[in-house]
């Protein structure tokens, strides 16, 4: 876990060695577009963002087709509005960015892994989806990954990593009333 901040500083170091290194004519046309592309790739590595990403990640997340895919592929064309994005190690990176940002989290991988087995039983299963472990593995990410709670058979559910005391004791408690009652069910015959 100790080098996620070195590979973050590093993205932010390549990023901005890259663009002092382009000539003054170069930087003088990094605005608009290309420079907000460039922005959303620092701010989307970050799990708090300061107030200057707003602008950023705004226009990055308003780009919205009907059809998913076409909203990844907008998305993606707008990334690589950077210059940096040319570089080969950007190329995962900037793909982990496109498929895990905003549908990473407990709430979208529970609704990811809901499983409905059609006799009015339901689970939420325990496999975090490839995009988010690319997500989370690039080595950028400054936010932690959600964690599986319990079993997926047993009311086993996502939850986001501050949480996840709270959600195994809330887990544990349901688990031991269910047996408590299922003894007692059982005594009574």
């Amino acid at each position: 876990m100790k080098h996620k901040p070195i590979l973050r500083m590093g993205l932010a170091a390549a990023l901005l060695a890259h663009l002092a290194a382009a000539p003054a004519q170069a930087q003088g046309q990094l605005d608009g577009d290309a420079k907000l592309a460039c922005e959303a790739l620092l701010c989307l590595a970050a799990s708090a963002r300061p107030s200057e990403c707003l602008p950023s990640i705004r226009r990055y997340f308003s780009i919205s087709f009907r059809r998913f895919g076409d909203t990844l592929r907008g998305r993606l064309n707008f990334l690589n509005m950077c210059p940096i994005v040319s570089q080969p190690h950007m190329t995962a990176y900037k793909n982990s960015i496109i498929h895990g940002a905003g549908r990473c989290d407990a709430a979208n991988i529970n609704q990811a892994n809901f499983t409905s087995m059609g006799d009015g039983e339901s689970y939420i299963g325990n496999v975090m989806p490839t995009y988010c472990v690319a997500y989370y593995g690039n080595g950028l990410q400054q936010a932690v990954a959600p964690v599986y709670v319990g079993t997926p058979m047993q009311g086993g559910h996502w939850v986001e990593a501050q949480d996840y005391p709270q959600a195994l004791q809330a887990h544990n408690d349901m688990l031991a009333k269910a047996a408590a009652a299922a003894a007692a069910a059982q005594q009574s015959n």
